[in-house]
């Protein structure tokens, strides 16, 4: 039970610190003075002289907001998947609601709800009784709560709808980030399915190898230093050294497992931003064709007065390159 509020916690943690780094484009105004100068951005120091109808384009990166998170779900404000994946996080069924799935928020309360009135059941009959079925049981009973959960979440980034054409970069962030391997598919790129998975079982193979060995020697050092006759090829103190080897190696394989993890999370970001990059082999073009070359000071013309010399258009060659 405990193991499954602390993954929970962190799942919750995780979607709060990810969910303020989706960025959020929007056309800002250009604000124009009497003396035709056009300011930037409010924070800007910078000034640019320009015509009346100028518009900037900024693209800012707001903070994470309660309020937006609220008028979002209250129907006032458009939500990002970013602000989709912490809300139903913070309250199961709130992505549902959001998408206007109404029929799933039931389901959705009567599975968790089930899972966990199972789980708590079965704990205590496994604490009255003693035997090993309620045990699990009360594993299976929280591992199905926890799997609506999960399932919850993934089905709201799922369900909602975007302006843009697939792949959109926040949702196959959230898909890898929820299963690792699922944003690869959403960008297309199935054959990075297996490399992902595999890395990660291979980290968590090397985990569980090494821990076993590491629970071994502990039991060898337990065993030596409480002289209970213990007699075997290796000593108390050959284990303890042991022991401190392979407790660094499950510790190794843990820190692999997160970097591999959170390379599958950048992966998935990274080529669904570039899925419009032009890769073709006509990326690059050359174009070179006559040109008339107009002065750089148009202002003069060809009745202009002896003082001031006659700069005349000139035939040359325009050359346009393309990449």
């Amino acid at each position: 039970m405990r193991r499954i509020l602390l993954t929970l916690l962190l799942l919750v943690s995780v979607c709060c610190s990810l969910s303020a780094q989706f960025r959020s484009t929007r056309n800002d105004v250009s604000r124009i003075n009497n003396a035709g100068t056009v300011s930037g951005p409010p924070g800007s120091e910078t000034n640019t002289t320009a015509a009346a109808d100028t518009t900037a384009a900024a693209d800012t990166v707001q903070g994470f907001s309660i309020r937006r998170l609220v008028r979002g779900y209250a129907g006032r404000d458009t939500l990002t998947p970013g602000y989709m994946l912490l809300g139903t996080a913070i309250v199961p069924g709130a992505a549902q609601m959001y998408n206007h799935d109404w029929w799933k928020v039931p389901v959705i309360y009567a599975g968790i709800g089930a899972g966990v009135y199972g789980g708590i059941w079965s704990n205590r009959q496994y604490h009255q009784t003693g035997e090993t079925k309620y045990k699990y049981y009360r594993t299976a009973g929280y591992a199905v709560a926890g799997l609506v959960y999960w399932g919850q979440m993934l089905d709201g980034v799922a369900c909602f709808k975007t302006d843009f054409r697939p792949p959109v970069p926040a949702k196959s962030t959230i898909y890898s980030l929820l299963l690792p391997g699922l944003g690869q598919a959403n960008n297309g790129d199935w054959w990075k399915i297996p490399i992902w998975t595999g890395g990660l079982v291979v980290c968590g193979y090397f985990y569980h190898f090494n821990d076993i060995q590491y629970r071994r020697f502990r039991w060898i050092t337990q065993v030596g230093e409480k002289d209970s006759g213990y007699i075997g090829a290796i000593t108390a103190n050959s284990a303890q050294t042991y022991r401190d080897i392979y407790r660094r190696y499950r510790d190794y394989s843990i820190l692999a497992a997160i970097l591999v993890y959170t390379l599958n999370v950048i992966d998935a970001n990274v080529f669904a931003y570039m899925a419009d990059f032009d890769v073709s082999d006509n990326i690059a073009s050359l174009e070179i064709q006559p040109a008339l070359i107009q002065p750089l000071t148009p202002f003069y013309t060809y009745s202009d007065t002896s003082t001031s010399p006659a700069a005349m258009p000139a035939l040359g060659v325009n050359l346009q390159f393309t990449f």
